[in-house]
């Protein structure tokens, strides 16, 4: 029966005197004054299938401090795995016992268990512990927008006809290893297309590109048309093994999805490259693994690919609350969803508010002046009048400096919790490791000013 935590601590755990032992204790700290996430944490474990008889597994406390070591270091599970059996640190702070070494596999089990909604419920545990702490109030905030991206590689149309046809072919090898005499068949074109792949990304010449983007559509149309006779077999696939009979299935949708996903591709080659259209941002595919993926366009800046994030920053420097949203919302379509969320999370609107210039509209001032906040700053006027933003230009310049600090933890945020690519697969992954990363970050504010 797993546990939410070990009600008998290890008596011969030290911790270092060094400066990250010395924060791990703080946020141990931390954790210990917020015992009720645990609850969180262990509700996410027991949902999981993972049987109850054997050995009992890592306690929610030992998955949720791993976890946030990930995070707080940026290790890989295999690195996690290996620090959490050689530093005496880093096993005293996660809690194992004496004996216990979690392999990467585990690791990545548990940690991956915990949902996006659990690690925002920790978020707001830990800001009512910084509230009732006084280290912030929430009296005075300032809100910013990134994009984090996505793990893909950078997308054109040729090296996405080249990935679609590559897995559909991989996965119709598999069809036929799983049916021995199956009454599909197909031909393998991966050869060809990398050199076709190659020949645009090398030559000058028009006539030479448009005709390698030719032969690429003629073979995607191909492997297309091999799958949607193998999906239908697969699916019918019948078994005396119920794990090969559920892998025809699973085989069947996931050629169903990829087909999808280069019917489309196809269509927006086909509208760029021979017909010369521009093909909008909300109708292109950019990755067939991360498929959930946006596209981010920032004026003259480069184009990212990933979701973007709306963040809220206190006096602290902690981040107060973090919105992930879909597609490509101009930065004024948020401002007053993210005062609304300040709101639910300290019962009341911030007296002083300081956002970027993006968020700057008559429409944003008015409603933050109808909700009681005396001062709303915008880093750029955009034809707002200083003194309707605020009771003086003094105030208002001191908002506005106020504002970029938030840069600095954003910076933070990307350099040294990996907020600038998330690694984890899928829209929950990505939520997941977003939330995991601010959780971890505001952690390390906390200890950081506690040794102040």
């Amino acid at each position: 029966m797993r546990q939410k935590f070990n009600p008998q601590p290890n008596l011969f755990t030290t911790m270092a005197r060094n400066k990250i032992a010395q924060e791990l204790k703080q946020m141990s700290h931390v954790l210990d004054a917020t015992p009720q996430i645990l609850d969180l944490v262990y509700q996410d474990l027991v949902r999981s299938a993972r049987p109850t008889t054997g050995r009992e597994g890592m306690t929610a406390e030992q998955v949720l401090r791993c976890a946030i070591l990930k995070q707080y270091r940026q290790l890989t599970y295999e690195e996690l795995a290996f620090h959490l059996e050689d530093s005496d640190s880093f096993r005293g702070f996660s809690r194992l016992e004496m004996g216990q070494y979690p392999g990467k596999s585990i690791l990545q089990e548990n940690i991956k268990s915990l949902r996006e909604e659990t690690w925002e419920s920790i978020h707001r545990e830990i800001i009512g512990y910084a509230k009732a702490e006084k280290i912030e109030s929430g009296r005075k905030v300032r809100i910013d927008a990134t994009a984090v991206e996505t793990d893909i590689h950078h997308p054109t149309d040729s090296t996405l006809l080249a990935d679609g046809i590559r897995i559909i072919t991989r996965w119709l090898g598999e069809g036929k290893e799983l049916t021995p005499t199956p009454s599909y068949q197909y031909s393998d074109h991966r050869r060809v297309v990398k050199k076709r792949v190659l020949e645009i990304l090398n030559t000058r010449k028009d006539t030479v590109r448009q005709s390698a983007y030719k032969d690429l559509l003629v073979y995607a149309g191909k492997v297309r048309e091999y799958a949607l006779v193998a999906i239908p077999e697969l699916y019918a696939h019948q078994a005396q093994d119920l794990a090969d009979l559920f892998a025809g299935k699973v085989l069947a949708e996931k050629l169903a999805r990829a087909v999808g996903l280069l019917e489309k591709v196809i269509d927006q080659t086909d509208r760029r490259v021979f017909k010369g259209e521009t093909v909008p941002a909300s109708e292109k595919v950019v990755s067939f693994f991360e498929d959930h993926t946006d596209i981010i366009v920032k004026k003259r800046r480069e184009t990212e690919y990933g979701h973007k994030i709306f963040l809220t920053g206190g006096v602290s420097t902690m981040i107060l609350d973090c919105l992930i949203v879909r597609g490509n919302p101009a930065d004024t379509e948020k401002y007053a969803t993210m005062l609304e969320r300040q709101k639910d999370l300290y019962g009341r609107m911030p007296r002083q508010v300081s956002a970027d210039g993006g968020f700057a509209s008559k429409g944003n001032l008015a409603f933050a002046k109808q909700n009681q906040v005396k001062d709303a700053a915008f880093a750029k006027k955009r034809g707002l009048s200083v003194l309707d933003m605020a009771k003086s230009t003094w105030v208002y310049k001191a908002l506005r400096n106020f504002r970029a600090g938030i840069e600095a933890g954003i910076s933070v945020l990307k350099r040294a919790f990996g907020l600038d690519r998330c690694t984890w697969k899928g829209w929950e992954g990505f939520g997941r490791y977003v939330w995991s990363s601010v959780v971890s970050y505001n952690l390390l504010v906390l200890a950081r000013t506690k040794l102040a």
